[in-house]
């Protein structure tokens, strides 16, 4: 009589690796952002109200989260152009373009600030022509933007690109079979599809812009109540050596970043339990 051998595991099994997960989680991620909190509450809810809402503070939560969202979803956009050119197109110089979009990954933010400074500047390659055209990018709102999106767009492009590859195409040709038209198939096979990973990198480079730093301090030119983002607000404090202060806006900003993702997983729930009742 055989006796069956369970298959040999790589990793532990279940209880300890849910005990090395719940670990680790709580001293790279609960215990830190505890103690934001924690150091937030020495204060008095009147000098915590008086700072949060300061009219400096509040200018630079508008342009965070502003431009943060501006640039997800400008690279929603064009961050779904590119991934549907390198899957479904063979040219040459593609792995050029495809090694290109993880730049950002790679490239020290300070190293990306300036050079988004020195372009744009009223003396770089664009930002002369540009403002000959009423257009100053640097020193602006507009430059923190383009470097959000410059940070932003390999999230996009590495969420949707293995969806796309993944996709059967079957059912793009049965579509067509049935008399759709180009503009039916993207909308009602192909976008539904990708939807769920438009989402997931729309949140992910909105995540990413909300805390930049290195990339957007040089081309913003950091004017307050003009161009002077969140965390240089944060870094100011703690400077002055205003840790409470500086803690209160950093929890005002992860509140905020929670609600709206929690938002965008809610509507990703939602869809994936309709299309479960379609299919049903």
């Amino acid at each position: 009589m055989s006796v069956l051998k369970r298959p040999h595991s790589v990793l532990p099994g279940f209880g300890l690796a849910l005990g090395y997960t719940l670990l680790y989680l709580t001293l790279i991620v609960l215990i830190p952002l505890s103690a934001a909190f924690i150091k937030t509450f020495s204060l008095t809810w009147e000098s915590f109200w008086h700072t949060v809402t300061a009219p400096r503070v509040l200018a630079s939560l508008r342009l965070s989260f502003g431009a943060s969202l501006l640039a997800a979803a400008i690279n929603a956009v064009f961050g779904l152009i590119v991934a549907w050119v390198l899957v479904r197109y063979r040219f040459p110089g593609r792995r050029l373009v495809d090694a290109v979009v993880d730049l950002p990954f790679a490239l020290p933010t300070a190293v990306a600030g300036i050079a988004l400074s020195a372009i744009y500047a009223t003396s770089g390659w664009l930002g002369g022509p540009l403002e000959s055209l009423g257009i100053k990018v640097a020193y602006t709102p507009l430059g923190v933007l383009m470097a959000l999106i410059f940070v932003g767009l390999p999230f996009i492009v590495r969420t949707i690109q293995p969806v796309l590859e993944d996709m059967e195409h079957e059912f793009e040709e049965a579509a067509r079979s049935l008399g759709a038209t180009s503009w039916q198939v993207f909308s009602r096979v192909i976008f539904p599809t990708v939807l769920p990973a438009l989402l997931t990198g729309f949140t992910l480079a909105f995540a990413r812009g909300l805390g930049e730093y290195g990339s957007v301090i040089f081309i913003a030119g950091n004017m307050p109540m003009v161009s002077e983002i969140t965390p240089l607000i944060i870094v100011t404090k703690l400077e002055q050596f205003d840790y409470a202060g500086a803690t209160a806006v950093a929890v005002v900003m992860l509140l905020g970043s929670f609600a709206l993702l929690f938002a965008v997983n809610a509507l990703q729930w939602w869809m994936r339990h309709r299309r479960g009742e379609e299919r049903s």
